[in-house]
């Protein structure tokens, strides 16, 4: 596969991930019960497991060393922030208002790991 290919494959998981985590975080909020429903505990993983061998994938074939990158391991390590706030956002929180303060942090996170991955700049802003 090459690198171009990866990257579009990339693209198109970070736009379902990101969609995903907002009707996850929506539905958290409005109806926390429908968060049991199967796609909801499945579809996040795949999409997630794709979109984290795609990233692989582009490292690979661009024989790209994250340890040459600042920016991308800046992008890692949102990325770590993102996940933690995620679980608690969704699952592990144990109010309404953690859970939401979890959720818009989450999603500032992941607004800044786009904005590292768009301008390739540790501080992109």
């Amino acid at each position: 596969m090459s690198y171009l290919a990866f990257t579009h494959l990339h693209l198109a998981c970070v736009g379902l991930s990101a969609t995903l985590f907002l009707v996850r975080g929506l539905l958290m909020l409005g109806r926390p019960e429908a968060l049991r429903a199967r796609w909801a505990r499945v579809l996040p993983h795949v999409v997630d497991t794709v979109l984290l061998s795609a990233a692989i994938g582009m490292l690979v074939v661009g024989r790209i060393h994250p340890l040459d990158a600042p920016w991308l391991l800046a992008k890692i390590g949102a990325l770590l922030v993102y996940i933690g706030l995620g679980t608690v956002a969704l699952k592990r929180g144990r109010t309404r208002g953690v859970r939401l303060g979890a959720w818009l942090a989450a999603l500032a996170v992941l607004l800044y790991i786009v904005a590292v991955a768009m301008t390739k700049q540790v501080w992109p802003l």
